[in-house]
């Protein structure tokens, strides 16, 4: 088997959020849906996460990034930190970012900054939030402001994090704050999310002209249950296409084709300079007329992977379906752009570290497959560095290549981090670690 190298000055990265790592984050809106029975999984809180505000816990985390041969690492900053109250911006918050961003680069580790990874400051909340057109202007001065206050230590940066998630969880399904129910009310928040990566990604380059800004793209392959039934085809091609094309759409030809109707915004048009993709399964769906709001479908439990699921990741997966060749053509399709590509997500939950290398490596092998196929992915950010508070589930869940005990703040290495650090100092799937 022959080894399978990776071009070149190649990103090996990991990633966080603020609100999953930092703790303490009570300014938000996430803060506020956490104390409501039932929101969060075992009524977990994010109260100390990872204890990287108040014990300045990244370091060490850093240090381990760092061992593990690294050369990248993507958080966010959290807006409510920076503006924690409308047009009042804290000195306090700014040198901490700064603190974050410097420890990184001491460590010869590129940072790739995300502006808004789902939580927003409680004072944008009370105003509507996304729902409302004013945010979009918000948000500009907001990504104005943080370039010019850290642009000296980074000029990556990612505008948005998977705004479909957003918008979904919040407004489709209604799991996630703000709670609602209302498609036509999510496709307004769609909208605006747009607008506004498109007024930030032109503020940034006014600041920063060399900077490097695109959107996280959420990417979960849809596929029919049925592919003989033309309804079911049919039904699966109009779902993926809103789900994981409509925004990437939108920034190539300046409209938004909602299911609803249509928006004009020219200004989109090349308004990335690369294009995130966070890939983890893909969904088969069937029919189900009981569903409009669903978009009279449903997704199917997964196929076997060959290997049998335990009870986190059927929690995590069960309704998706680990698939790496979907992944070579999410990547392939991406090509079409003509931009780099940057793997901003991709990972699997799994406390034991059972499944991990298995998914780690397979992923791999799809993501060079794709690069054969003339896909310019340029690096890869494995989600996450450390297990975290996952939001709904809590901390149920574990991402992570380090292994947290929430109780004690112990980190530990888990094998899986050594395999990733051995792939990241050859810049290669060795055929010893293929075959294994």
């Amino acid at each position: 088997m022959t080894p399978l190298e990776f071009p070149k000055g190649f990103l090996w990265g990991t990633a966080t959020a603020a609100h999953q790592v930092e703790g303490g984050n009570d300014n938000n809106d996430w803060w506020d849906w956490e104390q409501t029975p039932g929101h969060i999984k075992n009524g977990d809180k994010s109260t100390v996460a990872c204890d990287w505000w108040n014990g300045e816990r990244y370091r060490q985390d850093f240090d381990l990034a760092q061992s593990l041969n690294t050369n990248a690492h993507r958080l966010s900053i959290e807006w409510s930190r920076v503006e924690p109250r409308e047009g009042v911006w804290s000195d306090a918050a700014f040198s901490f970012y700064r603190r974050v961003l410097a420890a990184l680069r001491e460590r010869g580790i590129t940072p790739l900054v995300t502006l808004h990874h789902f939580t927003n400051p409680r004072w944008l909340a009370q105003k509507g939030a996304w729902e409302a057109r004013a945010v979009v202007p918000l948000f500009e001065r907001y990504a104005t402001r943080v370039v010019q206050e850290l642009g000296d230590l980074c000029d990556f940066w990612v505008t948005i994090n998977e705004p479909t998630v957003y918008l979904y969880a919040g407004y489709v399904n209604g799991s996630w704050t703000p709670g609602k129910k209302n498609f036509s009310l999510a496709m307004r928040v769609g909208e605006n999310m747009l607008r506004a990566h498109v007024a930030a990604y032109h503020a940034i380059h006014r600041v920063q002209p060399h900077a490097r800004v695109g959107l996280a793209n959420s990417i979960t392959p849809l596929v029919p249950a049925n592919p003989r039934l033309w309804l079911n085809r049919t039904l699966a091609a109009f779902q993926h296409r809103t789900y994981n094309h409509l925004l990437l759409l939108a920034l190539q030809d300046g409209r938004l084709h909602f299911p609803m109707g249509n928006a004009r915004i020219p200004e989109a048009m090349g308004a990335q300079d690369f294009i995130g993709v966070n890939y983890y399964f893909s969904r088969r769906i069937a029919i189900d007329l009981a569903q409009p709001a669903q978009l009279f479908a449903r997704p199917l439990p997964p196929r076997p992977w060959g290997v049998s699921y335990d009870a986190e990741l059927n929690e995590w997966f069960g309704k998706g379906e680990i698939n790496p060749d979907a992944f070579v053509e999410t990547l392939k399709w991406c090509a079409r752009f003509g931009k780099p590509i940057f793997v901003t997500e991709n990972g699997i939950c799994d406390r034991d570290d059972d499944f991990r290398p298995r998914y780690l490596v397979q992923h791999l092998a799809a993501m060079h497959r794709a690069i054969g196929n003339g896909a310019p992915v340029r690096g890869y950010f494995y989600w996450s560095l450390i297990d975290n508070f996952e939001w709904a589930e809590g901390y149920a869940l574990r991402f992570g290549l380090i292994r947290n005990d929430f109780a004690t703040q112990t980190r530990t290495p888990k094998p899986s981090a050594h395999l990733y650090a051995r792939i990241a100092r050859e810049n290669a799937l060795a055929a010893d670690v293929m075959e294994q």
